[in-house]
């Protein structure tokens, strides 16, 4: 059965508009829990308590309020909160073309697939041909679960992805960041020999070698419990000491030759007919941004390189930059 589309709308670009569904490209493996009271073991539940009239009150007689005065709220309605979104609520407007390497992967957030809206086949195809053609992705504006959302439209294998991103005002400001200054740089010797080990574990991205081992692990210990098993806590890893750090990096250059010595002979001892490891294409259902380079947000809001084409997950936790945050990036056609 096919999914079912989370939002209908229209890609409006020039005087172009496309018809499409949105529908998720990912979904949740995470392990579910349910809270219960440490007591009994019976169900937590949560209700909605008028404070004033000490009632549950149905979700029905519930409004959204913004405090402009302390204790003093603006409450809106649901139709009244609508009227915010416009006319144009329902439209993705592309405002610009831009190559996929300028969008750092920082700003990216989740990853939804379109499909073609009634009437909207013709021009969905040509747009996606156009996309994939050109290597451009469509940066535009639209409102979707009541928050606007700043968005990514680009080709992939013969579908259209939008990826939701973040708005250049809403990272945080790096010089927020208590982090202390470090009393020395690292080395030459230190630099070449992480350079030498990052050679060392270069390899071409594979979605599929990489497995969520923590859920695996969680289930396993679910399991393990059930079965009367006493749960300990492992013992925690040795973190690596001041003045430790190039022993540490020859040591694990070592460690990556021996391992190399060691693969011939375990893969003479194959057995026949055993299957190699899959190189082939990520998942669709993955689900966040792009591959790309490792450059973070530059300071005047301009996204790095990025050079991906398939989407991944969108939950990365950008790494911080030693530049300022990012500014708003001044394109062609801007006033």
């Amino acid at each position: 059965m096919a999914p079912r589309s989370l939002w209908n709308g229209t890609i409006a670009f020039g005087l172009v508009r496309v018809p499409v569904k949105l529908h998720t490209a990912t979904e949740s493996k995470s392990v579910s829990f349910r809270e219960r009271h440490i007591a009994d073991g019976a169900a937590i539940e949560h209700r909605r308590v008028c404070v004033e009239e000490d009632r549950e009150v149905p979700y029905s007689e519930i409004a959204k309020g913004f405090e402009v005065n302390s204790g003093s709220y603006v409450v809106l309605s649901k139709e009244e909160i609508a009227a915010a979104e416009g006319s144009e609520a329902r439209n993705v407007d592309i405002e610009h073309f831009v190559d996929v390497q300028e969008i750092d992967p920082a700003y990216y957030e989740r990853s939804y697939y379109l499909s073609p809206g009634k009437l909207g086949d013709e021009p969905y195809r040509t747009l996606q041909a156009a996309l994939e053609r050109s290597g451009k992705v469509g940066i535009g504006r639209f409102v979707f679960h009541g928050k606007a959302h700043l968005a990514a439209v680009r080709a992939y294998e013969d579908l259209i992805v939008l990826h939701t991103m973040r708005f250049a005002d809403e990272f945080v400001d790096q010089r927020e960041l208590e982090i202390a200054k470090a009393d020395k740089q690292p080395s030459k010797l230190e630099v070449d020999t992480a350079r030498l080990l990052l050679d060392q574990l270069s390899a071409s991205f594979e979605p599929q070698a990489y497995a969520d081992t923590y859920r695996d692990a969680v289930l396993g210990l679910i399991e393990r419990k059930a079965h009367g098993e006493q749960i300990e806590a492992p013992a925690s890893q040795e973190q690596t000491g001041e003045g430790e750090l190039l022993s540490a990096l020859r040591a694990s250059l070592q460690e990556g030759h021996a391992r190399k010595r060691r693969r011939p002979a375990e893969t003479t001892g194959q057995p026949s007919g055993s299957a190699p490891r899959s190189s082939g294409k990520s998942p669709r259902s993955s689900g966040s941004a792009p591959r790309s380079s490792s450059k973070s947000p530059r300071s005047s809001g301009s996204a790095s390189r990025s050079s991906g084409t398939s989407p991944r997950s969108s939950d990365n936790a950008p790494r911080p930059s030693k530049a300022a945050p990012p500014r708003p990036r001044r394109t062609r056609g801007e006033g």
